[in-house]
């Protein structure tokens, strides 16, 4: 037994040499940098060095595939259907005009409009803009993750070899860390949010406050290895504003919150999240809603409109979306927050897919598998670009404002502006938005009726 006491002492000095060894790295290579917000140029250079190895592979796969006559699968960016942005009169207007011999423009129903409606619903049931909006966006190139692209399979020795290491990479090297700092980071903001809210309220407080949320969103952020690219700092929301951003991931909240302070909207939660969160609001303002007061609008905008008058409080943070969508486009914005007499921030946030998907299917996984995803991917990149900020003109509604605003949002970050209900996710179609349709063609015919009759 005492023969062995010698390796064993060996084994555990080597153990805590390898333990010091890497919390010095970790300390003096990620935490501390994010504590100061300056970086070593790391993140981008591993970046240039995936895009290399990503360009190598997907030229190597189309290669095997034509050696071996496999179809190459090219995912439909644009969707499977040619559509043409044309409205319901003109529509039916050309079909008449292509199958008819009567005047355009006599006013009674033809036997032919029903043309029109079977081939949109046909349209819509193959190339439906809502359901594709939820699901993984479907890459042309190859980024060594089998669940990316439909054509991996077996090519070359080499290429599944170089498939292997990588997931030794990210599985036994990348996971671990990552885990490591996100531990570190909820620690970090749990424990410092809860001393910070024993003080009194004041400046040093404030301060506090929006240094300590800011280094553990920066540390939560180089624990997914985000690589984020920040555009027109001069926009950036201010107090007394409420800023809105398209919706793809939980993380935009740690990505903006990486870069600002803002004030965090949101329902009241258990578990982990719950601790996070009344840690949180006793450091800073946030505003929690329970279960219950969700469904009070009136309650809900008093009490953002409350915060968004008082230029001494954060700016609120809100994805009006109201879910996440997959990165291609952006949905119907919510009108509640743009009821509120305050000043709009718009934020435009396009993630790069080629590194990792950012995209939360929540019908799909739940939050521990999706983290884990996250932190099994190569890397999150993305682009912020901050808007200048928008106010209500005159005469304006607030569903209208809404619909500029995201205008706005869809066209900087390069995304589809879709008029569509992110709720129709998990419900099905309003039956306003049928009554919508129905009137249009009534009005049509109804319209020509009327004008024939007076004359």
């Amino acid at each position: 037994m005492f023969v062995f006491l010698p390796f064993n002492n060996l084994l555990c000095n080597l153990l805590g040499i390898s333990l010091t060894v890497w919390f010095t790295l970790l300390m003096v290579f990620i935490i501390v940098p994010a504590i100061f917000g300056v970086s070593f140029g790391i993140r981008k250079i591993y970046m240039k060095t995936l895009l290399i190895i990503f360009k190598w592979a997907t030229l190597r796969l189309e290669r095997g595939a034509k050696e071996k006559n496999h179809p190459l699968y090219k995912p439909y960016t644009n969707g499977i259907i040619a559509k043409e942005p044309t409205s319901l009169e003109e529509e039916i207007k050309q079909i008449r005009r292509s199958g008819s011999n009567k005047s355009l423009d006599t006013a009674e129903f033809e036997l032919s409009d029903i043309f029109y409606f079977c081939r949109k619903g046909m349209e819509n049931i193959m190339d439906d803009e809502v359901t594709k909006c939820f699901s993984a966006e479907e890459l042309e190139s190859w980024n060594l993750l089998s669940r990316t692209n439909y054509n991996f399979q077996y090519i070359s020795l080499r290429l599944t070899v170089l498939w292997g290491v990588g997931v030794v990479i990210r599985y036994g090297f990348l996971l671990p860390l990552r885990v490591a700092l996100a531990v570190t980071g909820v620690s970090l903001l749990i424990t410092g949010t809860t001393i910070v809210g024993c003080l009194p309220n004041g400046r040093w407080k404030d301060f506090l406050s929006k240094h300590i949320h800011l280094m553990c969103y920066r540390i939560c952020v180089r624990a997914l290895t985000a690589i984020i690219t920040y555009y027109n700092s001069e926009n950036k929301p201010k107090n007394g504003g409420i800023c809105v951003a398209n919706h793809t991931s939980p993380i935009d909240v740690i990505i903006l919150a990486s870069d600002g302070y803002y004030a965090m909207v949101g329902q009241v939660h258990g578990g982990l999240m719950g601790i996070i969160q009344r840690a949180m609001v006793k450091a800073c303002p946030h505003i929690w809603f329970e279960r219950s007061e969700v469904k009070d609008r009136h309650l809900v905008a008093n009490r953002l409109s409350e915060h968004a008058h008082d230029k001494n409080k954060l700016p609120i943070l809100i994805f009006p979306e109201g879910t996440c969508i997959n990165n291609t486009s952006v949905m119907m914005f919510k009108k509640g927050s743009f009821q509120v007499d305050a000043t709009v921030y718009p934020v435009a946030i396009k993630y790069d897919p080629r590194f990792g998907d950012a995209f939360y299917n929540s019908s799909k996984y739940g939050m521990i598998r999706y983290l884990l995803r996250m932190m099994s991917s190569w890397a999150i990149v993305c682009s912020v670009w901050y808007l200048p900020p928008m106010t209500r003109q005159e005469g304006e509604d607030a569903v209208h404002f809404a619909n500029r605003v995201k205008a706005a949002i869809a066209r900087q970050g390069g995304l589809a502006d879709l008029l569509w209900d992110g709720g129709l996710k998990r419900e099905k179609v309003k039956e306003t938005f049928k009554e919508e349709q129905q009137k249009l063609y009534s009005m049509m015919i109804g319209g020509s009726q009327s004008d024939r009759s007076r004359s």
